[in-house]
């Protein structure tokens, strides 16, 4: 019986082998990110990687970089409005992230975190990020007219709901969720 051919080899660049060490940062968080673990998730040997990344720490520093410019791009498309559209987009801003749509979203976020906690260069991003959130929703709130403390104020309100939020399973507490997201939803926002 003729052997079949071998597959062609795949080719990776180096996204993706990015965006495999944050699908791993979510299930598993950072000691999961193994060049071994990746190579193997990606069906590759693990000369691929080294063609793509000096080391280890190569890799984990595109890791931070991908996410900072991505929670960075994300906030400043959810949070732009057109003069006079600011407090819809509050709302809107308010929905989005209070909605917990991406559960491997918030995992990555949960792992970023705990990264931060022991790695300074995690730390610097994550502080970046989170300046970059509330920058973006102070401005939102400024250009409603707001004094800088009340914007402020309001921008780290915003921020410290959805994020907490998103970590709380409130399923068994005995009140109409959808009622009380709306009643917050008009004290940050108005």
């Amino acid at each position: 019986m003729p052997k079949k051919p071998d597959a062609p080899r795949q080719q990776l660049d180096r996204e993706a082998w990015i965006k495999a060490a944050l699908d791993i940062l979510a299930e598993k968080g950072l000691d999961g990110i193994r060049v071994e673990v990746l190579a193997k998730r990606l069906r590759v040997t693990k000369g691929s990687f080294y063609w793509h990344f000096k080391d280890r720490r190569d890799l984990l520093d595109a890791v931070l970089e991908t996410w900072k410019e991505g929670r960075i791009k994300d906030i400043q498309k959810q949070t732009r409005a057109q003069p006079g559209e600011e407090l819809p987009r509050a709302y809107h801003v308010i929905e989005v992230y209070s909605a917990n749509r991406s559960r491997k979203g918030m995992l990555i976020e949960i792992a970023m975190r705990d990264w931060a906690r022991h790695d300074a260069a995690a730390a610097a991003v994550v502080e970046e990020v989170d300046a970059a959130r509330l920058e973006f929703g102070r401005r939102g709130f400024e250009a409603r007219g707001m004094p800088p403390l009340e914007a402020s104020s309001r921008s780290l309100l915003l921020y410290a709901y959805v994020f907490g939020l998103s970590l709380m399973s409130c399923g068994k507490f005995d009140a109409d969720m959808d009622e009380m997201k709306r009643w917050i939803a008009d004290r940050i926002a108005r």
